[in-house]
């Protein structure tokens, strides 16, 4: 089983920033792929951004490139997003993904695991 704990969402007005954290554990978490999806109401859960179990890799989706970026943190069982240039569009649940395939953390339909979520939302 893996356990997925996200954290750090909150209120920001448009052109600031948040950093959301992803903590994973578990006596199975290992080479694990992560990743953020978000959910506004009313729309379907979308991919953000992924990163390799190395880290070395990332992907994000094109409405958030130059914006956010993922990062993992020294134990590598924490990924971070950090969101700069917010805008009220952004405003959404956020979710941890987590899958041993980053092929399959960058699908909602096929990500394994899934935290509980964090809010963020962005006023204009």
């Amino acid at each position: 089983q893996v356990q997925l704990v996200e954290s750090g969402g909150g209120l920001v007005q448009a052109g600031g920033s948040l950093r959301l954290s992803c903590a994973a554990s578990g006596s199975t978490f290992n080479n694990y792929a992560m990743g953020w999806f978000r959910q506004a109401p009313g729309k379907e859960r979308e991919f953000v951004a992924a990163i390799t179990w190395s880290g070395a890799i990332t992907y994000s989706a094109d409405s958030v490139k130059g914006r956010f970026s993922i990062s993992k943190g020294n134990a590598k069982n924490t990924v971070y997003l950090q969101m700069n240039s917010l805008k009220p569009e952004d405003t959404a649940v956020y979710y941890c993904a987590a899958d041993p395939r980053v092929t399959q953390v960058m699908v909602a339909s096929k990500a394994g695991y899934w935290g509980q979520g964090t809010q963020v939302t962005v006023s204009s």
